[in-house]
């Protein structure tokens, strides 16, 4: 079965069981992936993690009940897979910034997440991007840096991330990180995924040979061993170069994952030495840990 084939699948469910609880580990089943891969192939499919179109989901055929019965606001939200008439108001309301019954009585129209049928694979070939990953097996490693909480919901790591970057780089805390293993070496490492939400840690800094003597406000990593696929990034410009990086992350999963025989696992960490320094043809790798499907 295709990828986009096996997240219409999780789709479907989704949309025959808004009425009551669905965990990831069940769509995840569903879509013959272990969590952690289906949290990735449905963020990149979607844009947003499958916890968050589950939420929308509810609320929009919450929304359609409210304005097309008379059924009390408990047995729509019962009927929506909330738990309660509390946690329902909450929920809708953080949504559309008005409470259920202020809806049913108003004629305000919302901005309500459809059910979506994938059609098409995205378009993911852009930038002249090869995938011919290497397959490597890296030894467990230490690494201080400084971190980012984000989440994958709406592409919001795609924001955060290269803000992040400049910041680091304007600033340049990298001077600040002591113990440093490869000076030339900067990593910056996905961590704590939280699948039901989407939040994530991204941390950059570099391998260390101790955790000895490390400043306030920085984070210590131990990276575990594993197999990984490398892949490197086209050469583009400087101003091009965090879109490259998105690029290659999606058509690593969009593209190679589905016929590789392999599904992602943790750690994942991209990988920027001196070839990142150039402005006119810069480069990084992408380290993402494997196993056998």
């Amino acid at each position: 079965m295709e990828y986009i084939e096996r997240i219409q699948a999780t789709l479907d469910y989704i949309e025959h069981h808004l009425d009551r609880p669905i965990t990831m580990e069940e769509l995840a089943k569903v879509a013959c992936f272990s969590v952690f891969h289906f949290h990735r192939v449905f963020a990149l499919t979607l844009g947003s993690t499958a916890a968050d179109y589950l939420r929308k989901r509810r609320l929009a055929k919450a929304a359609e009940l409210l304005r097309t019965t008379d059924q009390r606001v408990l047995d729509i939200a019962l009927a929506t897979g909330f738990q309660s008439h509390e946690a329902f108001a909450r929920a809708f309301k953080r949504q559309f910034q008005l409470t259920p019954l202020e809806y049913r009585k108003s004629v305000l129209s919302l901005a309500l997440q459809p059910f979506v049928t994938l059609t098409h694979t995205p378009r993911i070939r852009e930038g002249g991007i090869t995938m011919t990953p290497t397959i490597v097996t890296r030894s467990a490693f230490k690494l201080i840096g400084y971190g980012l909480e984000t989440e994958t919901n709406e592409g919001k790591n795609h924001q955060d991330i290269p803000a992040f970057w400049q910041r680091y780089i304007q600033e340049n805390l990298g001077a600040n990180i002591p113990n440093k293993l490869r000076p030339s070496v900067e990593i910056g490492i996905c961590t704590n995924f939280e699948p039901e939400t989407g939040r994530f840690s991204y941390v950059i800094g570099f391998e260390a040979e101790t955790f000895d003597n490390v400043p306030e406000g920085m984070m210590c990593i131990t990276v575990p061993e594993a197999t990984y696929a490398v892949f490197t990034t086209p050469k583009v410009s400087n101003a091009d170069f965090p879109s490259s990086i998105q690029q290659t992350w999606a058509q690593a999963f969009q593209e190679w994952f589905p016929t590789s025989g392999y599904q992602a696992c943790t750690p994942e960490f991209e990988w920027y030495d001196e070839r990142s320094e150039s402005d006119t043809d810069k480069q990084m790798d992408i380290y993402i840990a494997i196993v056998k499907e």
